[in-house]
């Protein structure tokens, strides 16, 4: 009750001021009137004092004596001193003829009235302490009674709880009744008045539910006081889901809390989520009726048909003049156009039938939507004056036919509007509305790329065969060395003759290849699959990248002179002059040579090689006219190594191909590409460089598949105008514990300790199965190098995806597998080195040569054993018995 953050408390302190407030002026006003009946009282005795001292006998002639002080001044200190009265009231005196003669002067002195006062004190305070109390008790029961009904709350708390309060009732938008338990309305908010349309005074007067004038069975449910949970009954027009709870249990008083939601618009959301779930069967109709043959005025038909009678009465689809040739028209076009469908009405019934060129004029909804490329809707076509400027007799048929709404959507696929869909309704359905142009566009751009497939499919049919056959690996090698992703895009004029390659080298290393033929079509297709074929037989005979450079050029040079014999005999005797127009193309970008590009037998091609061995972590690279590559750091930075460049193949002639070598440390990524991702029409090759390298280094963690994807969504334009290939490598180390080396003497005592640690190394890595192959591959191959080769002599071993086994010697001289006659004591064991091994051959390196066999890792090859060494034996027929 003394807490004054609570209402009772802060009430129960102010009427206690209050009491005290009273009391403290009852007090005070009691003092006040006691002094005021002294004073009154003194002064009436001082005034009849005077008048009885002035009427006295003797007090006259005393007056009018010669001395009268002498005479009236001792019975004036007599009277005085025996009555104890001051002279504060004066009285005249006056003579018999009305003459005043004196005055008379007398008092009371004020410590009479204070006693007084001070002998009422006590009972004027008891009475106040008694009323004093009587209030406080008052006060304490009126209080205890308000705190029980406020809860103790502050006053903040209750202004704020009947702020939200009445803010969520009214501003909910559901209806919210209390019924007491006889039935009657006790609140409603704003939502229920609507609902009910109840009466302003309904709550006020606490009426009844029943005299409301609802409907019987949502009044008797409201009175019932039984519990429900979205029962639907009808008010009115609208359908209400009621829910009833009793109040009770929540602490309150007897009666039912109900709430009201208007279901009647679910009936149109229903209605409306049968449009959309009809307008997806239209759309995936569509995608199974459009475009099922690849004929421009097919598929124009086809859309016509799907779109009457389920989305318009009336559909009209024509296309640009260009597209029926099976080109493509320029950006923005408004030429003419041929109607390719007329569905819904009969075709002599339309105002232009299949077959007619249209020209639409500018203005109307047609001409507008081609030159916006934005779908354009016209609600009523009787109020549309635009419309009519096309033809007026013919829109007057139209109209006559009771057509009223159209929507006209451009026919867009790839950025490129190829013609014209109008759909048209009647006034037997609804008119069109905003909301369906996007339906519409929809259905258009799914025959739109029908229809741009159908007009590409002549041209590119004969590129798309070529590609299948010879354009680019579908699938990339098993390797470890290297985390490969790759992307090729064709030109938007066709595909051209970039490419790219991952090819598997012996000793575990890998080789990237990256590398663009001029010019688009049959031609450089053609061309790139005839290099490709050549790179991956020069990587067979495991040449450096100079000298596959160098061979690769060589050859292309002889693919120039027989094209540009063959051309300048087409062209009557002007060969010489073709192919000195080659000759003089020689420099380190490819785009000198694309103006001659078209001309038929010339080409042009550039290469980057480079190989990767993962030992080591150290790239070779060569590259003959093209782009260098781009480094991407583990930390994220981006480098551009200095790779010295080569002429395009063949206009290299005698220029030696020089080599780069650079170390990478392991989760690199090597970037190679073609210059179409860094140069085009708009911008140069300094500004694709910067671009791409910011690019790379704002991913330092991603993957190469990222990385790729990063690259051509930042780079890649909307229409490029060169073909786009990218490979992506992140390098992986073969580490320590999967290499083995060992120096060898000359000695052939040296085999058996070498050939032991082997054995002991396979062990260690679970390779026990592959101890005899390996053992008897390796007695061979050291044992030639002793005999053959010369100094220094080593031996290697990598575990990888397969054992391989080196063996390398200071001498170029190289083995080779032969038969031996019956007669020779050797000859046999390189036999042998080639049965039990999976692959084997040869490399040169600057100070010799290395022989590398592999073996596979699992079990399923034959050869793993004496036995099988007897079957290889038996197989050779000439081997005397012994």
């Amino acid at each position: 009750m003394l807490d004054v953050r609570s209402v009772a408390g802060q009430v129960f302190v102010l009427q206690l001021a209050l009491a005290v407030l009273l009391v403290v002026a009852a007090v005070l006003a009691l003092v006040f009137q006691a002094q005021d009946a002294t004073v009154r009282e003194a002064r009436q005795r001082s005034i009849v004092g005077a008048e009885t001292f002035a009427h006295a006998p003797g007090t006259l002639t005393a007056m009018k004596s010669a001395h009268p002080t002498a005479l009236l001044q001792p019975q004036a200190e007599s009277a005085r001193k025996h009555s104890g009265l001051g002279l504060n009231t004066v009285t005249p005196v006056v003579d018999t003829g009305h003459h005043v003669v004196g005055r008379v002067s007398a008092g009371i002195r004020p410590a009479k009235a204070d006693e007084r006062i001070a002998g009422q004190l006590p009972l004027l305070l008891g009475s106040a302490a008694g009323a004093l109390l009587l209030t406080v008790a008052g006060t304490a029961l009126v209080n205890r009674r308000l705190r029980r009904q406020t809860h103790g709350l502050d006053p903040a708390a209750m202004y704020r709880m009947y702020d939200h309060h009445h803010a969520v009732l009214h501003a909910v938008r559901e209806g919210v009744l209390i019924v007491s338990s006889d039935g009657r309305l006790l609140l409603a908010n704003d939502e229920a008045r609507r609902l009910l349309e109840l009466p302003a005074d309904a709550e006020e007067n606490r009426r009844p539910i029943a005299d409301l004038g609802l409907e019987p069975r949502l009044s008797a449910l409201l009175t019932s006081g039984r519990e429900a949970t979205d029962e639907v009954h009808l008010s009115g027009d609208r359908l209400l889901a009621v829910n009833v709870r009793p109040t009770a249990p929540y602490g309150g008083p007897a009666g039912s809390a109900v709430t009201l939601r208007d279901t009647t618009e679910l009936r149109a959301l229903t209605g409306r989520a049968a449009v959309a779930q009809e307008r997806l069967r239209l759309i995936h109709d569509a995608g199974l009726r459009i475009g099922t043959t690849l004929d421009v005025g097919r598929t124009a038909a086809e859309l016509a048909d799907v779109a009457v009678p389920r989305f318009a009465d009336v559909v009209t689809v024509e296309l640009l003049e260009p597209v029926l040739r099976g080109d493509e028209p320029e950006s923005g076009t408004t030429a003419d156009l041929r109607r390719m469908a007329v569905r819904g009405v009969p075709q002599e019934s339309a105002i232009y039938q299949v077959g007619d060129v249209i020209r639409f004029v500018p203005g109307t909804p047609m001409a507008a939507s081609l030159e916006s490329r934005r779908p354009v809707l016209v609600d009523d076509l009787r109020r549309s004056d635009t419309w009519r400027r096309q033809d007026l007799e013919g829109t007057q048929r139209v109209l006559d036919a009771r057509i009223r709404s159209l929507i006209a959507v451009p026919l867009q696929a790839r950025g490129v509007v190829l013609g014209l869909a109008n759909f048209w309704r009647s006034d037997h359905a609804d008119d069109f509305e905003e909301e369906d142009l996007s339906f519409a566009e929809e259905l258009t751009a799914r025959a739109a790329i029908s229809i741009d497939n159908a007009r590409r499919y002549t041209r590119e049919h004969t590129t798309a065969v070529t590609l299948q056959r010879s354009l680019l690996p579908q699938t990339l090698p098993e390797q470890s060395a290297l985390e490969v992703a790759h992307r090729y895009l064709p030109a938007q004029a066709g595909v051209g003759g970039d490419w790219f390659d991952v090819i598997p080298l012996p000793g575990a290393r890998v080789a990237l290849v990256v590398g663009d033929v001029v010019g688009h079509g049959l031609h450089a297709a053609a061309t790139m699959g005839r290099l490709r074929t050549a790179v991956h037989n020069f990587s067979a005979l495991d040449l450096p990248p100079d000298e596959l450079l160098s061979h690769l050029d060589e050859l292309v040079s002889h693919i120039d002179t027989d094209e540009a014999r063959a051309a300048s005999r087409e062209a009557g005797g002007r060969g010489e002059g073709v192919e000195e127009t080659v000759r003089q193309g020689t420099g380190s970008d490819t785009d000198r040579a694309r103006p001659d590009a078209g001309r038929t037998g010339i080409t042009g091609a550039t290469c980057l090689y480079a190989i990767y061995e993962p030992v080591a972590g150290r790239v070779t690279l060569a590259r003959a006219g093209h782009p260098g590559p781009a480094v991407v750091h583990p930390d994220g930075a981006v480098t551009f190594p200095e790779v010295p460049v080569s002429p395009p193949l063949g206009l290299g002639g005698s220029v030696p191909v020089e080599t780069a070598e650079l170390t990478l440390p392991q989760g690199s990524r090597l970037v190679l590409y073609t210059n179409g991702l860094v140069e085009d029409r708009d911008r140069d090759i300094g500004t694709g460089l910067d671009q791409l390298r910011t690019v790379l280094a704002t991913g330092a963690d991603r993957t190469p598949e990222q990385t790729c994807a990063a690259v051509l969504d930042a780079m890649l334009s909307e229409h490029p105008s060169d073909d786009v290939a990218l490979l992506v490598a992140r390098t992986h180390l073969l580490g320590p514990s999967r290499v083995a080396e060992w120096e060898v003497s000359s000695d052939p005592a040296a085999v058996a300790p070498v050939r032991a640690a082997c054995l002991r190394t396979l062990e260690s890595w679970g390779l026990e199965a592959l101890e005899f192959t390996t053992e008897l591959i390796l007695s061979e191959l050291i044992t030639n190098a002793i005999r053959y080769g010369a100094q220094p002599i080593r031996v290697r071993l990598l575990h990888d995806r397969a054992l391989i086994c080196e063996v390398s010697d200071g001498t170029s001289a190289s083995p080779h597998l032969r038969r031996a006659a019956t007669t020779d004591e050797g000859g046999r064991g390189l036999f042998l080195v080639a049965q039990f091994a999976q692959r084997w051959g040869t490399r040169y390196t600057p100070g010799g040569k290395v022989i590398w066999t592999e073996q596979s890792l699992d079990e399923g090859r034959p050869g793993r054993g004496p036995d099988a060494a007897d079957d290889v034996l038996d197989q050779w027929e000439d081997v005397p018995a012994l």
